[in-house]
């Protein structure tokens, strides 16, 4: 992903400052997940799933996303969440970035909580193997 430090290799003298809490430097690891505005996002989303094993570190967090070990539901709960979380929060930083207003972290949080249950809706309809109570378990961990 092309964030600000990666960008300043090519463009010198670029300010490399996180655009959305202006705390530290738009790195891959800061921006997902440890910038305070996209860690509350992926807590609401994840932590739920995750439970005690809920990290904001990228090399934790990819440790968990490829864990065959992990209960199937839980397995694509959390990678699908990573998705939609990432995409949500990638777009709202570029958004920040060209001059537009970010939205409210209360509408994003709902947004991608739907786009997940939209997810799990599809999967259901579609009758695949093993998600007959996905949402069940989605909801369990809303909680």
């Amino acid at each position: 992903m092309s964030t600000l430090d990666r960008a300043s290799r090519w463009s010198q003298g670029l300010d490399t400052t996180c655009v959305l809490c202006k705390n530290a430097a738009d790195t891959r690891s800061h921006l997902f997940f440890e910038c305070d505005y996209s860690a509350q996002i992926w807590e609401f989303i994840a932590k739920g799933i995750l439970r005690d094993s809920y990290t904001v570190i990228w090399s934790e967090i990819l440790a968990i996303l490829l864990d065959e070990k992990r209960e199937k539901m839980s397995l694509f709960c959390i990678r699908y969440a990573f998705q939609e979380v990432l995409y949500a929060v990638w777009r709202e930083r570029n958004k920040l970035m060209h001059g537009d207003k970010l939205l409210p972290l209360p509408v994003i949080k709902r947004m991608i909580d739907k786009g997940i249950r939209n997810k799990i809706s599809l999967m259901r309809m579609k009758g695949i193997k093993g998600m007959e109570k996905l949402m069940q378990f989605w909801f369990l961990t809303r909680m």
